[in-house]
């Protein structure tokens, strides 16, 4: 009789990282199940089409999860940055390059299909067996240690182990439609309601604006975070990474009367309070060319409107309170979002299995032996610039590994 193989649910970025270290074990044949018709779109799609592959240092810290960060800690750190990135270069084949600006590692051909069909290629030379178009409908556990995996098409499949890396609900345009936290959510695991995240915000007031883009600082009062870089206004609201980075502070707020404000304050230039008060007190001129010297036009004319400020009046003339008001709008601006563009403008998906739920060295749940969860199904997300990339990467090569140590003792 034949050996049950290793099952990898999901061709995407941790799924692929998942199957090739199961198969470098040698213990059983891996399979990977994919629905799509080749895989790894969310790879095609990153980075605008160049894959930010990933961050140049890992940043822990400005991860968010409802579960331990010190359990998230632990996963991240269990393969370092330098090693991600000497697996890439050596083993896939794919040089990165260091974007200076950013702190981004991009392949140096800046194709994010090299990447995909590199960790393909890699994987079929570990003994990988893709299979693509072949979408799941369910799993259960066997009874005897084992797990049956149910396809849409009717047939089944028996696995000695299986990994779930289906991903979340963000970017369903790349078969990404949440199926693997509705199987974990019917298996009894503990998912944390998932929401959008790194996603453009939508709101009201600024539709002037659309295609002005800068760079600012945003502050999200009473969490402790911050994120500085590119801010772009849209016709429907904002977007940008300074924006994504704190988009679900907005998309998980409670919805009240009391509580319609995005809690987000936006510094429209490196010029704190004291600098401003400088900058308008001392010179002559009028406030619109105070504020043209530091930001773009048309936002200087909105800020300046929506302070009640004569952008014409001299600067020696403008009343104290009015200089107040609009120092105010330019380090402490409320943005005024209402909400966010969902799922299929989100990066990322927030919540997801609680982290608990798996052993963080193996990514093996602990309630269903012979079930490893990686990826985006868990309850965790980072900050864009690839440490997203590199959460894949990590516990799906952990889930990996574990399989076939879980099999080893079983």
């Amino acid at each position: 009789m034949a050996e049950l193989p290793i099952v990898v649910v999901g061709a995407g970025a941790a799924g692929l990282v998942a199957a090739i270290f199961a198969a470098r074990s040698g213990r059983r044949p891996v399979l990977l199940l994919e629905g799509t018709p080749d895989g790894g779109r969310k790879i095609l799609v990153s980075g605008g089409g160049r894959c930010n592959v990933l961050p140049s240092e890992l940043a822990p810290e400005r991860f968010v999860t409802d579960s331990s960060p010190n359990t998230l800690r632990k996963m991240l750190r269990a393969w370092p940055v330098a090693q991600q990135r000497e697996f890439f270069e050596r083993e896939v084949g794919i040089p990165l390059a260091l974007e200076a600006e950013s702190g981004k590692l991009f392949p140096v051909s800046n194709r994010a299909r090299d990447v995909r069909d590199g960790l393909v290629a890699l994987a079929r030379r570990s003994g990988v067996e893709l299979r693509t178009g072949s979408r799941v409908a369910d799993l259960e556990p066997d009874g005897q240690g084992a797990w049956k995996i149910r396809l849409a098409a009717g047939d089944s499949i028996d696995a000695a182990a299986v990994v779930l890396a289906t991903g979340g609900l963000s970017l369903p345009g790349t078969g990404s439609d949440g199926l693997g936290l509705a199987i974990a959510e019917r298996l009894g695991l503990r998912v944390i309601p998932t929401y959008p995240a790194l996603a453009p915000l939508t709101g009201e007031g600024h539709a002037g604006l659309a295609g002005v883009s800068l760079r600012v600082r945003i502050d999200a009062p009473g969490t402790g975070r911050q994120a500085e870089g590119g801010f772009l206004f849209t016709h429907r609201g904002w977007s940008g990474p300074a924006v994504l980075d704190l988009s679900d502070v907005v998309s998980r707020r409670e919805e009240t009367e009391q509580n319609k404000a995005s809690g987000l304050r936006v510094r429209w230039c490196p010029l704190d309070e004291g600098g401003w008060e400088v900058a308008i007190r001392s010179g002559p001129g009028t406030p619109l060319g105070a504020l043209r010297r530091h930001l773009p036009e048309r936002l200087a004319e909105q800020l300046l409107a929506e302070s009640a400020v004569d952008p014409g009046i001299s600067l020696a003339q403008l009343p104290r309170e009015a200089r107040k008001r609009l120092i105010a709008n330019l380090v402490r601006y409320p943005l005024p979002a209402t909400g966010d563009e969902g799922y299929k403008k989100a990066e990322v998906t927030g919540g997801g299995v609680e982290l608990s739920e798996v052993d963080p060295r193996t990514m093996e749940c602990r309630r269903l032996p012979g079930l490893f969860l990686c990826g985006e199904i868990l309850d965790a997300f980072g900050p864009i610039g690839g440490h997203n990339f590199a959460w894949a990467w990590a516990t799906g090569r952990a889930a990996g590994i574990g399989t076939a140590s879980a099999i080893l003792s079983s």
